[in-house]
């Protein structure tokens, strides 16, 4: 299951994101927002948040104008990975390289094709593992407050 949320900067993207799920019968949670009046983006960056924190939701997807404001929020939120994206690349690498749990996106620097674009990517590619997972363990261990710089 995925969940989705946006503030008013984010509602087309999401929008768009949310029939491509629809379409490819992908089940999710939309945690809001459904208006273009403004409105508080981390209530709604927690609430997504929380619930892949939770195991409720596999991933999440998470929109405002930028990005960079529901990104933050849900980096608060213990076991959370998530990463702004606005190309196909970063799409990919933030799921193959750092395990990524949370996609953030921008409804004022991309459109509604490229978000529905980065969606497909993100959500349909897998995490590498491998020599990532020392680096994944080692962002863990910061959030933890086990992290020790080794010489």
């Amino acid at each position: 299951m995925i969940a989705i949320g946006c503030d008013h900067g984010g509602l087309d993207i999401k929008n768009a994101v949310i029939e491509y799920l629809k379409e490819n019968n992908i089940s999710f949670t939309d945690f809001g927002c459904d208006r273009a009046e403004s409105v508080d983006y981390p209530v709604y960056a927690y609430q997504v948040a929380k619930a892949v924190s939770s195991g409720k939701a596999d991933r999440g997807i998470i929109c405002c104008g930028t990005g960079i404001g529901v990104s933050m929020v849900a980096n608060k939120v213990k076991g959370i990975r998530a990463a702004v994206v606005s190309d196909a690349f970063c799409a990919e690498m933030t799921r193959r390289h750092n395990d990524a749990n949370i996609l953030c996106m921008g409804g004022r620097v991309i459109d509604e094709p490229t978000a529905v674009k980065l969606a497909d990517v993100f959500l349909n590619t897998e995490y590498e593992g491998g020599r990532h997972a020392k680096r994944v363990q080692m962002i863990t261990d910061i959030e933890n407050g086990n992290f020790e710089i080794k010489d």
